[in-house]
């Protein structure tokens, strides 16, 4: 069966479209549209008219693609910029009005839930692992240890909601980077009760970013986890962390949408990092909306 799944997320609204079967799926189409849906008014919570404009011309683009691809089921997931947002529900039956599609809004554990889900497609959890999740409006944290129960934080610590909150230097000066460490911690409390993890499981988004930077090449389009040295990547979160915007804006492998927030990512990734005394990493191709797929087995 044909199945899409489309992951309304804060910054980038992401489809995914798969073959399903007995044994697993297969890719048919992956793509992004840079939608910034939390922009101008997430940490007061509401979604902009700007942003619903940019939303519904998303959508334009993916039922196109669902109905060139013949795909027989649409599923989407709204997560942080929509459930916080007063005006969710004008949003979602102004979407289902004109799309057909009704949008199924997930709180903060189930969407960590469903990335757990996506990652294990992939990764077989060997070792005590954290997964990780840079969303726009919130992160994602799920710890994995053999015979122990899974571990799910979900923090309003997103990297829209903080340029939007902290009047910010170009570059982030050593006060903006104190400021925002600060603000994680503050903000992301159900961690500090996570025990040690040896390997940081990056899920997709600004982890394929990271990736290219490195190797400077486009990220693998296949289902494979890829390891990436811990010294490499601390040297690009150090880069990205004391760039400027000029300098991002001419990086080939910083996508539009992530220019002005690569810097926050990449802070709270080093942050983690050295949080909790990460060795290995490793950037999976899934995520959320991969593990969407589980529903159909």
């Amino acid at each position: 069966m044909r199945v899409a799944v489309i992951d309304l997320g804060t910054n980038t609204f992401n489809l995914l479209v798969a073959d399903v079967h007995s044994e697993g799926f297969d890719i048919i189409h992956n793509s992004k549209e840079g939608v910034a849906l939390g922009m101008g008014g997430i940490n007061e919570g509401r979604i902009s008219e700007e942003a619903i404009a940019r939303a519904f011309h998303a959508f334009e683009v993916f039922t196109g693609i669902c109905t060139n691809l013949e795909v027989v089921s649409i599923t989407a997931i709204g997560t942080s910029a929509v459930r916080d947002a007063e005006n969710k529900e004008i949003f979602l039956g102004e979407l289902k009005k004109r799309f057909g599609i009704e949008v199924e809004i997930v709180d903060g554990l189930e969407e960590a839930l469903l990335i757990y889900q996506g990652v294990s497609w992939s990764y077989q959890f060997d070792k005590t692992s954290l997964i990780m999740d840079i969303g726009g409006g919130s992160t994602e944290f799920i710890r994995v240890e053999t015979g122990k129960d899974l571990e799910f934080s979900s923090a309003n610590i997103g990297v829209s909601r903080a340029v939007q909150l902290f009047p910010l230097e170009d570059p982030l000066s050593p006060e903006n980077q104190t400021k925002l460490i600060r603000w994680f911690e503050e903000n992301a409390p159900g961690i500090q009760d996570f025990g040690d993890c040896e390997v940081l499981v990056g899920s997709s988004g600004s982890f394929e970013t990271f990736y290219e930077m490195v190797h400077e090449e486009a990220f693998p389009g296949m289902l494979e986890n890829i390891r990436i040295p811990r010294e490499e990547l601390m040297e690009t979160l150090e880069w990205i962390i004391n760039s400027t915007v000029k300098q991002r804006e001419n990086h080939p492998f910083i996508i539009p949408i992530r220019r002005k927030m690569a810097p926050i990512a990449a802070l709270k990734t080093k942050w983690i990092i050295e949080k909790f005394d990460i060795r290995e990493i490793v950037i999976s191709p899934c995520s959320l909306k991969e593990g969407v797929l589980r529903r159909f087995f």
